[in-house]
């Protein structure tokens, strides 16, 4: 006969049995689910201009010769050490020996070769086109080296190698990469179910150290109260950039989570159509600076301060000038410099915004500051592939609200055809020497006379510096803070 001792005994030892396997499930957690609030057109980061393709891509299917880390540093990715002859435009590569595609193929010199030049071809549609257009010619002399000869000395060549559209990809599969993207990095891509999640697997053939995760699935959110429901209900483990700002207090408060603010290198602004009427004309464009209250929009879309900025370039680079007090906030000013270029009673106009909150959120406000001053902006909301093709593509816009998150990158008021179609040969000109100067101490000099220019010129209306809301499982570790770059590489999560 069992003893009344011995069925407690044994009750003991089964409610125990009970709870390990639940700890060794815990432990064992390899799969993480990240939401984002913008789903990629794409999934080829060589492909187009939006963010999206990058955070879900760059250094998780795809790398490149070299990396940006989380602290903004230059590191070793598919080259594992350059040399930069005395010339200053020849560069050598050494190659990691023993990475491969996802399909198997043998990573080598000839690919980079591919990667470069198709980047540069007339048909291209690399949005960065501009970084490959100093190289002058792409040698390989054996399969583990690349010598890249520069027409000139070019300060930033390097860095631009970080970004997502200098990826390596390989010639058999690089006509699928927007479907069935084929890269070298940790993650292999698995399926994308349009409109709802993107699922990728862990590469076991990665030349690297071994991702802790098994699987990821990026979901693709818009809703900002959505974002925080999965959350809070832990459907999502995390969220890259949060656009529910408003419930930073009410998730810091969730002991299951983690909130942290961050930075970002996205310049955000009233993008300006240059060159179509009446916004061709500098006073219009300056009354519209002056309209503008900087800090009644900042905190109106965020309910706390960020950076504020008078020009397109980040607080975090020791060239910015703090150029917000060129044109102050003077609805009075605005309304004598609209007097002054023919429009005393104002006029009419379309703000078109995209998807994103701060965008919606900000060009609420920013169209009613407009209307103090006599100017009526109809605000026209787009699906980011409708931006992208009439704003950003077909310059079909008067003015548009849009966050530019690629670091250093004041070059783009001196690309032809760019869309706020500014065209001044002085700031090109001035680029053009940014591009040859490699005493960082004088080209920071020539960064701040080009951020001077910008801000007199009013080419756009100068806002904030996109923030940076993660909010994340409390056990999740890995996730960026900032974002030097717009990526989330999955191979640094892991649970505790």
């Amino acid at each position: 006969m069992t003893t009344r001792r011995e069925l407690l005994a044994g009750a003991g030892l089964a409610a125990l049995a009970a709870q390990l396997p639940v700890v060794a499930l815990a432990q064992a957690k390899d799969s993480v689910t990240i939401a984002q609030t913008l789903e990629p057109p794409t999934l080829d980061p060589t492909s187009g201009a939006a963010q999206a393709i990058r955070e879900v891509t760059l250094q998780n299917i795809f790398e490149g010769l070299v990396k940006i880390d989380r602290t903004g540093k230059l590191q070793p990715c598919l080259a594992e050490s350059w040399q930069i002859a005395d010339d200053n435009v020849t560069y050598r590569f050494k190659l990691r020996q023993g990475a491969k595609f996802h399909d198997g193929t043998p990573f080598t010199s000839e690919q980079v070769k591919f990667s470069f030049e198709r980047a540069v071809a007339p048909d291209s549609t690399n949005a960065q086109r501009q970084l490959f257009t100093p190289i002058a010619e792409i040698t390989t002399p054996d399969p583990a080296t690349v010598v890249i000869k520069l027409k000139q000395p070019t300060a930033n060549f390097l860095f631009g190698l970080a970004w997502g559209d200098a990826v390596i990809v390989a010639p058999a599969t690089a006509a699928n990469n927007k479907t069935e993207p084929v890269g070298t990095g940790p993650f292999k891509f698995v399926r994308w179910n349009r409109g709802d999640r993107l699922e990728l697997a862990r590469f076991d053939g990665y030349w690297g150290e071994k991702p802790a995760l098994a699987k990821a699935i990026f979901r693709f959110m818009s809703d900002p109260q959505a974002q925080v429901a999965a959350l809070r209900a832990g459907d999502v483990d995390a969220h890259t950039n949060l656009s529910a700002p408003e419930a930073v207090p009410q998730l810091k408060a969730d002991p299951k989570l983690k909130v942290t603010i961050g930075g970002t290198e996205g310049e955000t602004v009233l993008a300006t159509n240059n060159a179509k009427p009446p916004f061709d004309n500098l006073k219009v464009r300056q009354a519209i600076a002056h309209a503008l209250d900087r800090k009644t929009i900042a905190l109106g879309v965020y309910g706390f301060d960020v950076n504020l900025i008078g020009s397109h370039f980040s607080p975090l680079h020791p060239a910015y000038v703090d150029l917000t007090g060129t044109y102050p906030y003077d609805p009075a000013k605005a309304k004598a410099l609209l007097a002054e270029a023919g429009f005393p009673n104002g006029f009419n106009c379309t703000l078109k915004l995209p998807p994103p909150s701060y965008a919606r959120r900000s060009g609420e406000i920013v169209a009613a500051l407009l209307a103090q001053v006599g100017i009526n902006a109809a605000i026209e909301p787009l699906e980011f592939p409708q931006w992208l093709e009439r704003v950003f593509r077909n310059k079909d816009y008067d003015l548009s609200i849009i966050a530019h998150t690629e670091p250093l990158d004041i070059d783009i008021y001196a690309r032809d055809g760019y869309y706020f179609q500014y065209k001044d040969p002085a700031f090109k000109e001035l680029i053009g020497k940014i591009a040859v100067t490699l005493d960082e101490t004088q080209r920071n000099e020539l960064y701040k006379q080009a951020q001077r220019k910008l801000a007199q010129d009013a080419v756009n209306g100068f806002l904030f510096i996109l923030p940076k809301i993660t909010v994340a499982n409390a056990a999740l570790e890995g996730m960026w803070t900032d974002w030097p770059l717009p990526v989330t590489p999955l191979a640094e999560l892991r649970w505790r």
